[in-house]
C-alpha cells in the first residue's frame, strides 16, 4: 500500500487500452482510507433514443492529459486527505465499455463522494475529449458532452 502521507493526484492518464479499475483502486488504497468512491462512465447501448453500437473518443492528448490532472488536482486542493486516481479512454469502444475511471479516497466517505462527483462534473466541461456516437442505422454524430440530456444531437451521414 501506499504512504499515509501522500495525498492529491496519485495517477491521471488519457489512455488507449481497457481501464484497469482494479489497478486504479489498489494505487488509491492506503493505511488512513476509509472510504473508496469509484465512479466508471461506460458507453450506454441508447442515447435519446436512439440505439447505440458504439463510440469514438477523440482528444487532444497533451492538453487533456494536462487538464485532466489540473481537474483532479484542483478537486483535491478542495479537500484536504483526498487521494485521487482517474483515467479517461481514447479510441473506439463498444458497449459497456469503460470510457472513465475515478477512484477518490478518503479517511471519510463525505470527502470520497464529493471528490468523485466534482472530478467528472468538470471533466466534462473542461477536458478536450470529444466523443462520436454510432447508431444501429450506420449514422454517427458528434456529441456534446456538455449539454444535458433531451437535447438532440446533430445527425452525420
Amino acid at each position: 500500500m501506499s504512504s499515509r502521507t501522500e495525498t492529491g493526484v496519485l495517477h491521471a492518464a488519457i489512455v488507449t487500452a481497457p481501464i484497469d479499475v482494479g489497478h486504479l483502486i489498489t494505487r488509491a488504497q492506503a493505511a488512513g482510507v476509509g472510504a473508496l468512491s469509484v465512479f466508471l462512465g461506460t458507453v450506454r447501448d441508447l442515447n435519446e433514443g436512439r440505439p447505440v453500437t458504439g463510440m469514438d473518443y477523440e482528444a487532444y492528448e497533451s492538453m487533456a492529459a494536462s487538464e485532466l490532472a489540473a481537474v483532479a488536482r484542483e478537486v483535491c486542493e478542495a479537500s484536504p486527505g483526498l487521494r485521487v486516481t482517474i483515467e479517461h479512454r481514447i479510441g473506439t469502444l463498444a458497449v459497456g465499455e469503460v470510457s472513465v475511471a475515478i477512484v477518490a479516497a478518503h479517511a471519510h466517505r463525505g470527502p470520497a463522494l464529493d471528490g468523485a462527483r466534482a472530478i467528472i462534473e468538470s471533466l466534462k466541461q473542461r477536458v478536450p475529449i470529444w466523443k462520436r456516437e454510432h447508431y444501429v442505422d450506420g449514422e454517427r454524430a458528434w456529441v456534446d458532452p456538455t449539454r444535458s440530456s433531451g437535447h438532440p444531437a446533430p445527425r452525420e451521414h
